[in-house]
């Protein structure tokens, strides 16, 4: 059983700790750590958590705890996390994984030089969803993709963790990421070609939404877009010469309908996403099994494939002149 550490105490610690608790017998919540003790302690006592530590160093010098979930800031993962790393820690942390790709590379040199599991915890990689887009796509259902449109937006400019570029604000890093690897799954294997975006700033130079275009190789196009102050429909389209497929919420599929190349197109097939917990399980048994196998990264969610999100995150705050975190200090 894989026995969890679990630093940072808020939402998607409480979504995640619930998660673990309805996987008995695969997952434990060994401890949980706040800057705050008191909350680490009212943490521990809603889930049933044994141990609640005043800070991170406690937690990462605690010899039952396996992997740590970073489920803090995302400004403050690369540092986190090797600290962790050089408590001899596996970890899984919350997208977005780092600040940048410089960050990011870091934190995985050190977990290749120490043999230790690292990973990015986006779940749609890991959800079976993935395979069903896939799945379609390459048995040539809907043709050859032509185009590819996917959004996400939620009202949340109001947290400081999104409207303070110190903690690494904005639209892109927080919510893009999920249109942005939704495109990067259903071009799996072509290479972008082009790249160009706009974004709309706050007056504390964070995006607070954005559009990106790609073009690949194969000749397909795609367009991303986020928000932080509005709630959008959240549709993944991919678009293909003989037909077309649907995904309802980019950010958690509930379904996918397939529809045809006939004007009007007719819907030929609807799959209903289920999931055994909510989710997030996907993830978790996906570092228990690496961490069993002796795995450094997860085949879902390779370092690669982290990286190549942040080189391209990266290129476009260069362009619209957008510095978080550690970047401010420069």
């Amino acid at each position: 059983m894989l026995k969890v550490g679990i630093i940072g105490c808020g939402r998607i610690a409480t979504t995640l700790a619930d998660t673990m608790n309805q996987m008995s017998g695969r997952i434990t919540i060994e401890a949980v750590a706040s800057r705050d003790k008191a909350k680490a302690e009212e943490f521990a006592s809603r889930f049933g958590v044994g141990k609640a530590y005043g800070s991170y160093e406690e937690l990462y010098e605690d010899e039952n705890v396996d992997l740590v979930y970073v489920a803090t800031p995302h400004a403050f993962h690369a540092r986190q996390m090797i600290d962790a790393l050089n408590h001899g820690k596996n970890i899984l942390a919350e997208k977005a994984f780092c600040i940048n790709e410089k960050e990011a590379k870091e934190v995985f040199d050190l977990a290749a030089q120490k043999h230790l599991y690292v990973a990015e915890a986006i779940w749609t990689r890991y959800m079976p969803s993935r395979k069903i887009i896939n799945d379609i796509i390459s048995s040539g259902r809907i043709g050859r993709v032509t185009s590819i449109s996917a959004n996400l937006g939620y009202k949340i400019i109001q947290k400081e963790r999104i409207s303070n570029p110190a903690l690494g604000g904005g639209a892109l890093l927080d919510v893009g990421v999920y249109p942005l690897n939704f495109v990067l799954m259903a071009t799996e294997g072509d290479t972008i070609k082009s790249m160009s975006g706009i974004c709309v700033k706050s007056k504390e130079n964070v995006d607070l939404r954005c559009t990106i275009d790609f073009t690949f190789a194969s000749g397909a196009m795609a367009t991303i877009y986020c928000d932080s102050e509005c709630v959008s429909d959240r549709k993944g389209i991919i678009n293909g010469t003989e037909g077309r497929i649907e995904v309802e919420n980019v950010n958690n599929p509930e379904e996918i309908r397939i529809y045809s190349a006939d004007r009007p197109p007719v819907l030929k097939e609807t799959i209903s996403i289920k999931h055994e917990v909510n989710g997030y399980e996907y993830e978790l048994d996906a570092a228990a099994e690496a961490i069993r196998d002796g795995k450094t990264e997860p085949d879902a969610m390779p370092w690669s494939e982290t990286l190549r999100v942040l080189r391209l995150t990266d290129a476009m705050r260069s362009v619209w002149g957008i510095k978080l975190g550690s970047e401010l200090e420069n």
